[in-house]
């Protein structure tokens, strides 16, 4: 039997894109996931790539800002790799302005995206009519345009990704296998539950959110912010809108009402949508860390043990730079990590 110099537990982003990074360093990895690739918030549909706003700067919004620019190349080789479409397309973002003051703020963000961004991605406040026919609905009549934003399939990126590995001579167990070298525990709101319970305090807990899948072609389109929701088209000729964000549930992957509500704001807000069949509706639980961001590094008193933990909303966008980042502390002894993202950090 080959040695084992990494075990990652987790078939979602975080875990999937550790095994990829720490395989392509030279390390032999093994993949464990219980259940299948995906089955967690990673199997969703929705995969808005998006900022924080560009101001008020610090080093969590510049590890964000090197990873939403480093996707494009990340993505392009996984689909190069594994002969698999991610859905992965850097086409911006629209958002809608409420007032006056709401515009003049964002008129006052683009010379702070302008400096923050090193020009390589631009902040602008555009007249609604030059989207017609997708525009969300805006008060004002203007708009945010952001050329940072990018969207994927998370469904579709997760196969791909998965194959990716499998090429790059990853073993990819589903079901359960020992443990063998540095272990990475990627393993979902579940995981920070038993974090949660080793460590004696809250840490984390999971939030579910439900996401409607529509049969609308607008591919060629940048995602929309709207009324607190991702409308987001994808190259198949589908839009994802989501999500909803409930602390409070009983069935994890069971859709209600709620997901009815959110079709109706959609359709509110992007008038394009009225019409559009729905083709799917879905619902997961997002790990959420009790700092917001991202946990990562060292299992704190367990030697060897690393978390990989808490994307909850952006953990498709932080996955290329949070797994380089894990691969320079498990492969290559190297701490690269912002504090802010640290397991310490939620505790």
């Amino acid at each position: 039997m080959t040695a084992v110099d990494v075990t990652v537990r987790g078939g979602g982003i975080f875990g999937l894109s550790v095994a990829w990074v720490c395989a392509r360093r030279g390390a032999r990895v093994r993949l464990i996931e219980r259940r299948a690739i995906g089955a967690g918030s990673s199997g969703g549909i929705v995969g808005a790539l998006a900022p924080h706003v560009p101001e008020n700067w610090n080093d969590k919004k510049a590890f964000q800002l090197e990873s939403l620019l480093m996707a494009e190349g990340f993505w392009a080789e996984i689909e190069t790799v594994s002969g698999l479409s991610t859905g992965y397309a850097r086409l911006g973002r629209l958002q809608s302005l409420s007032d006056e003051r709401a515009a003049g703020i964002a008129h006052e963000r683009r010379a702070g995206a302008a400096r923050l961004w090193q020009g390589r991605a631009g902040w602008d406040v555009v007249e609604a009519s030059a989207f017609p026919d997708w525009a969300p609905a805006s008060p004002t009549g203007l708009l945010i345009h952001d050329t940072l934003s990018a969207r994927l399939h998370p469904r579709l990126a997760s196969l791909a990704l998965a194959a990716a590995c499998r090429a790059q001579g990853v073993e990819i167990v589903i079901g359960d296998a020992p443990d063998a070298g540095a272990v990475v525990w990627a393993t979902g709101y579940e995981g920070l539950a038993e974090l949660s319970r080793t460590l004696g305090k809250t840490v984390g807990a999971g939030v579910k959110g439900q996401a409607v899948l529509l049969g609308f072609d607008a591919s060629d389109m940048p995602q929309l912010y709207a009324d607190g929701l991702h409308i987001v088209p994808h190259g198949n000729g589908t839009v994802a809108i989501g999500s909803t964000s409930e602390r409070e549930f009983e069935a994890p992957d069971r859709t209600d009402a709620q997901c009815d509500a959110l079709l109706a704001r959609a359709r509110a807000a992007c008038p394009a949508l009225d019409t559009a069949p729905v083709l799917e509706r879905w619902a997961g639980v997002r790990p959420r860390a009790k700092s917001r961001a991202p946990m990562l590094g060292p299992w704190p008193g367990r030697p060897g043990h690393f978390i990989a933990n808490g994307g909850f909303k952006i953990g498709f966008g932080m996955a290329p730079k949070a797994a380089e980042a894990m691969a320079d502390l498990i492969v290559e002894n190297r701490d690269t990590l912002p504090d802010g993202f640290r397991v310490e950090a939620s505790l």
